[in-house]
């Protein structure tokens, strides 16, 4: 039996916090229902489409049952109550204050259904000077100090390649409607889970913000072992242009390089504070651009160093093992991601045939 059967979950939430966390509920047996509002979720018109659906929809909404409602009249909210007197999970992502205006805030819903968890999403919580502020989640990084490291070798921050504070706030709130559901066995009451996207992503900084944490000043990434100030964890440019990382500054994977390069004297700069290893990296750019990557990948075939090729998504997608792991399943035409999570009674994760979403 699948981990979640028996579990109802109504989704308020559209984009992708609230629909990746609802989506690995529903991939673990949940009853989840989707509540659109009459024009859909933006998400399904997103490209690129697929088979007549956005692929990014279709991933964070299979096996979910979608309706849509008109929550601004009377009969789409007599829909919505009815959905909620037997669910046991509330998720919603409206700014905050929208849900009590609709008559729909905690105090109302568990007044009916006093075992329901409700977990409401947003940028900055339900309380504080920032919890009317708009804001997606480069905005909420700038402001987590995260894009301050997420920079050019000049300090200048850039674009985040990985919505992380999306993904924080969906994963820290799966995590606590899991712990209310439990709590619940023993009380027979729900609760009320107020998850915010800043608050979610502070813990991420826990091993690079250390010195700002501690009331000090705040990390410099050419100065920090994880964002570029050490030799063995760093991004080399190869001879056709292309890059190539070592992914690990354990001294074992040092010794074993610098001694194949034939230069164990260089062995001692990996030992020196980040910041401090400038002759050791000014050695390895100039050693990693006399090959192609392809030629690099070769070399260290025999090898145990933890280095690794920068492959694009496509690449990436194409390795075999991504195969032989199931990561990636067609279903009905559309290409999707496989559940990450991996029981020990599920030998193989088995793709669905699924008209849902």
């Amino acid at each position: 039996m699948s981990k979640l059967s028996g579990i109802k979950v109504v989704d308020l939430t559209l984009f992708l916090p609230g629909p990746m966390l609802t989506v690995m509920m529903a991939d673990q047996g949940a009853e989840v229902v989707k509540v659109e509002p009459p024009t859909g979720d933006p998400a399904r018109e997103m490209e690129p489409i697929e088979a007549g659906e956005s692929v990014w929809f279709r991933n964070l909404n299979r096996h979910k049952r979608c309706i849509r409602l008109d929550l601004k009249t009377a009969a789409g909210r007599d829909a919505l109550w009815a959905l909620i007197e037997d669910a046991d999970v509330l998720v919603e992502g409206f700014r905050p204050g929208v849900m009590k205006r609709l008559g729909f805030d905690y105090n109302a819903v568990s007044a009916r259904n006093p075992g329901i968890v409700y977990c409401s999403i947003s940028a900055f919580g339900q309380t504080g000077e920032m919890a009317h502020h708009p804001a997606h989640d480069m905005a909420v990084q700038a402001l987590a100090g995260f894009l301050s490291v997420n920079d050019t070798p000049d300090g200048a921050p850039v674009v985040p390649g990985v919505p992380s504070a999306d993904m924080a706030a969906g994963l820290t709130g799966l995590s606590a409607i899991l712990m209310a559901l439990l709590g619940r066995q023993a009380t027979g009451l729900g609760e009320y889970l107020d998850i915010a996207m800043y608050d979610s992503m502070l813990p991420w900084c826990a091993h690079i913000a250390g010195s700002a944490i501690a009331g000090g000043p705040s990390p410099l990434s050419r100065s920090q072992r994880s964002l570029g100030g050490a030799a063995f964890y760093q991004v080399y440019r190869t001879a056709d242009d292309r890059y190539v990382v070592l992914g690990g500054r354990e001294m074992k994977f040092v010794i074993n390089l610098m001694n194949a390069l034939n230069r164990p004297d260089l062995i001692r700069c990996a030992e020196l504070a980040a910041g401090e290893q400038g002759e050791l990296i000014d050695f390895l750019k100039t050693t990693f651009a006399t090959r192609t990557q392809a030629e690099w990948v070769e070399w260290f075939a025999d090898k145990d160093v933890a280095f690794s090729p920068v492959l694009d998504f496509r690449e990436a997608f194409d390795q075999s093992f991504v195969q032989d792991r199931g990561l990636l399943f067609q279903s009905d035409g559309h290409h999707q991601i496989a559940p990450a999570i991996r029981m020990s009674d599920t030998l193989a994760w088995q793709a669905p045939s699924d008209k849902d979403a």
